[in-house]
């Protein structure tokens, strides 16, 4: 089962059965062509937790036309990631409704009211073991992009002392960030709401920084204020 990719098909909309189909057909490609010897990476998009400091569920907002959760999801998806994990937990439902119709692996986190750390442990713990590594973007950033995330993963090289790689913007040190798969039981043995940072500062000679060339690692949407700012600070081109 493991060896099975899916669900099959590239996240283009698709509705009728010949737009599937050609869906379908573009994965194939995708798959056949993909670099060789390119490191199998998985994608964890973390969308469980409440977000009280909003006063609603800050995901399922639109932001630009669609919910929020949409924009990393959709970002995931086209960075090539197999596969891309969905950590669903207050309101579940309605998350994975915004995630839309992109092909994802929704994983349940029933704990998410005890921290970030139960969310993150849940992701990784879906990751098949093939895959040499995963990277961790957060639901409420939808200024993260394909090609940032594809230029983190094209920087990823264990052999060469990259084996964690971090977005950077402003000097300071944000997300997504993709993390070899040596780490995964020191992030799996994280509690309570600490993030994994305090694992990247266990190892600074294996570590990465990738340099955004803009503000979108640091800027995840916590309040009313910062959902207004958003489209300021993130025009639709970049988002899209």
């Amino acid at each position: 089962l493991r060896k099975i990719h899916g669900p099959v098909g590239v996240a283009v909309g698709a509705r009728s059965p010949a737009e599937i189909a050609v869906a379908i057909l573009a994965d194939l490609v995708q798959q056949r062509r993909r670099r060789a010897g390119a490191p199998r990476i998985a994608g964890i998009v973390l969308a469980a937790g409440p977000a009280s400091r909003m006063g609603r569920h800050k995901l399922v907002l639109p932001v630009h036309g669609k919910p929020m959760v949409a924009h990393a999801v959709e970002a995931a998806a086209a960075a090539g990631f197999d596969p891309v994990i969905v950590v669903t937990g207050h309101e579940a439902a309605a998350v994975r409704r915004a995630a839309g119709n992109t092909p994802v692996t929704f994983v349940q986190n029933n704990d998410f009211a005890r921290g970030l750390s139960t969310s993150l442990r849940a992701g990784i713990g879906a990751v098949p073991p093939e895959c040499e590594g995963a990277v961790v973007l957060l639901g409420d950033m939808p200024g993260i992009t394909a090609p940032l995330i594809e230029k983190i993963v094209k920087a990823f090289d264990p052999a060469e002392d990259r084996a964690i790689c971090v977005a950077t913007a402003q000097g300071q040190r944000g997300h997504p960030v993709l993390w070899g798969r040596q780490f995964f039981p020191e992030l799996e043995a994280l509690e309570g709401d600490a993030g994994a940072r305090v694992v990247m500062d266990r190892y600074p000679g294996l570590l990465y920084e990738v340099q955004a060339g803009s503000g979108a690692p640091l800027a995840d949407i916590d309040t009313p204020e910062a959902l207004e700012a958003i489209s300021r600070q993130f025009p639709v081109s970049v988002l899209d």
